[in-house]
């Protein structure tokens, strides 16, 4: 049989030839360009099909007549990917876990029903692997006097000894309302919340009790002096003053914005009435305005989105049920995707440290060749209105295994190695993100300042020194999920031997080829 190239001949098969090449090469283009734009543009990726209904205000202006907002955009961060629910997921993969595993949609109020377009709406989207849900609602009344609560934001010092069941919210009947046509009714009945918002371990619900406690009333009832016409993450703080449940709470607004498609970062209320602590700065700084619900008044939500408790997150979820993650590069893992792997803690990472401003990418080969150990110390603070001031050791010769290996680095000649004093307690936040990311190598005992290296550079490694009385998993399950080299010397008790110590950072450092 004669082939195609043989029976065109000729000038004839040349010229096939090359307007051939030139389709292939414009299509390349259009294909390049799509990638890009896909990968990096968050208008694209964020406009969710899932969009909100459409409704107008009181003057009869629609969402998009509205005049813009002054929301931080979401900064582009290398390793991010789409969040586009995808109908083929597998439950228990890493996805469902650490990204958009929400893919059953409950609409329990539909949007615009009213007769003039302006009837509120309410839905939840559940997750099958994390047996929870994200909510969001439009239209919404929030009434902070029918919330029993404390205040919230005062200065620690002023409210000293309060019990931390004051500071967790109560709700009465018309502490939120939605506004709908007909007579009023409960949105969220008790059969739907045990499905798609089931209490679990969780002992006092919060996020289930506000659902169970919405109700309609038709538009003559529904008054507002105060809107908020951008979007609204509504959080309540679990044990808000330990960076490691402050970690899942962030994690968990952070899955929340990009599973409801938000276009940029959105305004926070707290629902609970914790006092100011240190790490708000990094609430303030990861999105565009932080307040108290009990130091707002009256407001109207024309968008609202109701964050999980960071209890159901996979980061706490992980630390009782095997999660077999690892890990990997998001361009790796957008060539070749794989269940059992993921980049989303490192997009999370990112987004954390572009927050505070720092940049993205480092230089990666002086991590190594001038490398920083940083050392997370712990040290006595005041954490809370409960906290003695005191901190429980873990690791009882803390300063003499950091003075011995700041004497041994002194005399180490094969290569210039800092060793930074992680002194985190009083240190500002960025400051503390910024060591993080600076560190070629993380030793500390076990306690919540290990959490930061959620944030670390993909290279660094991390040592942990673990004391017998708390063996717990988790900054090694962080590190395997980030991706990370994590080492471990297993104490017997608290007391470190601070030759062993420095043996193990000396075989880290060759590895440096340091």
């Amino acid at each position: 049989m004669m082939s195609r190239r043989a029976a065109g001949g000729g000038v004839g098969g040349s010229g096939v030839r090359k307007h051939a090449a030139l389709i292939f090469c414009f299509c390349a283009l259009i294909c390049l360009s799509i990638s890009f734009n896909l990968f990096h543009s968050h208008t694209l990726l964020f406009s969710s099909p899932e969009t909100p209904p459409t409704v107008t205000d009181s003057a009869g202006k629609s969402e998009d007549e509205r005049p813009p907002s002054s929301l931080k955009a979401w900064p582009p961060l290398p390793s991010f990917t789409p969040w586009s629910f995808d109908p083929n997921l597998t439950v228990g993969s890493c996805e469902a876990y650490f990204g958009h595993g929400f893919g059953h949609r409950v609409d329990f109020l539909a949007g615009g029903a009213g007769s003039n377009g302006a009837g509120g709406w309410f839905r939840c989207f559940y997750s099958d692997t994390l047996r929870s849900s994200v909510c969001e609602g439009g239209r919404i009344r929030m009434d902070p006097d029918r919330i029993r609560m404390s205040r919230g934001g005062e200065d620690l010092n002023s409210v000293i000894g309060r019990r931390d069941e004051e500071e967790l919210p109560f709700y009465e009947e018309g502490a939120f309302v939605i506004e709908a046509e007909g007579e009023k009714r409960r949105i969220v009945d008790e059969v739907d919340l045990d499905r798609f918002v089931p209490v679990g371990a969780v002992q006092h619900h919060t996020m289930r009790n506000l659902i169970g406690s919405i109700r309609s009333v038709p538009p003559e009832t529904f008054e507002c002096s105060q809107w908020i016409d951008d979007p609204v993450l509504l959080v309540t703080r679990f044990e808000y003053a330990n960076l490691f449940h402050t970690v899942t709470d962030w994690y968990s607004s952070y899955v929340a914005s990009r599973v409801t498609g938000l276009p940029a970062r959105p305004r926070l209320i707290f629902l609970d009435g914790h006092c100011k602590a240190p790490i708000e700065e990094a609430w303030e700084a990861l999105y565009s305005s932080v307040q108290y619900a009990k130091g707002s008044g009256t407001l109207c939500l024309r968008h609202a989105i109701l964050s999980p408790l960071g209890y159901e997150t996979a980061l706490f979820k992980g630390l009782s049920e095997v999660i077999n993650c690892h890990g990997a590069p998001a361009l790796d893992l957008l060539g070749s995707p794989d269940t059992a792997k993921t980049s989303r803690l490192t997009e999370f990472g990112e987004m954390l440290r572009a927050s505070f401003g720092l940049p993205l990418k480092e230089n990666i080969p002086k991590l190594f060749s001038a490398p920083n150990i940083l050392f997370v110390r712990r040290e006595d603070y005041l954490a809370h209105p409960r906290h003695s001031g005191k901190v429980e050791s873990r690791l009882s010769n803390e300063e003499e295994v950091f003075g011995a290996l700041k004497e041994w680095i002194s005399t180490r000649a094969k290569c210039k190695v800092r060793l930074v004093n992680g002194l985190f307690a009083h240190m500002p936040f960025r400051e503390q993100v910024h060591a993080i990311q600076e560190a070629s190598l993380v030793i500390g005992a076990h306690g919540a300042g290990l959490t930061h290296i959620i944030a670390a550079m993909p290279q660094t490694i991390i040592l942990e020194l673990l004391s017998s009385l708390y063996r717990r998993p988790h900054f090694s399950l962080i590190s395997q999920w980030r991706g990370l080299t994590y080492h471990v010397i297993n104490l017997q008790g608290s007391h470190a031997s601070p030759d062993e110590v420095i043996k193990k950072v000396s075989s880290i450092l060759d590895s440096f080829q340091c």
